[in-house]
């Protein structure tokens, strides 16, 4: 153990990118981006005690400092950068809202079906008359398992 600490002590670069590679291994595992932030810092870290000959206590302390200063800085502004967009990419009807497409038969009842995207969906006309065959539409939005659909 003692062999261990010796070593973590006169070689610290290499102790901060284990941290780093353990972290970002642990990321890649979660997905959670969480740790994007701890593992960039250890990195750094890393760098640093290259450069500069940190005390252990002062190199936990600066990395500490960086990884709440990242966290909150990246979690507060990169998603509004990035044009943050709330809906589910794994919802394909969600997606369709503003596609068009063409009825597959006679809408009676305001139900019927429509061709979207390569797709056959269960829609609900939004409007009072009955669409014929054929008729383009754009979908509004979603009534449960229907899509919500007016003629185009």
């Amino acid at each position: 153990m003692v062999q261990v600490l010796t070593m973590a002590a006169n070689h610290p670069f290499w102790v901060w990118a284990a941290l780093a590679a353990a972290l970002l291994g642990s990321e890649a595992l979660t997905g959670s981006g969480w740790l994007l932030w701890p593992a960039t810092c250890a990195a750094i870290m890393a760098v640093l005690t290259m450069v500069f000959p940190l005390d252990p206590l002062q190199a936990m302390g600066l990395f500490a400092a960086m990884t709440i200063a990242s966290t909150y800085l990246g979690r507060r502004f990169i998603p509004q950068l990035a044009g943050h967009d709330d809906r589910d990419i794994n919802d394909a009807a969600a997606r369709l809202i503003g596609h068009h497409g063409k009825t597959v038969g006679v809408f009676a009842g305001r139900a019927g079906r429509v061709f979207i995207d390569g797709k056959e969906w269960a829609a609900t006309s939004d409007d009072e008359l009955d669409l014929p065959a054929g008729t383009a539409v754009e979908v509004l939005g979603l009534e449960g398992a229907h899509l919500k659909v007016k003629a185009a």
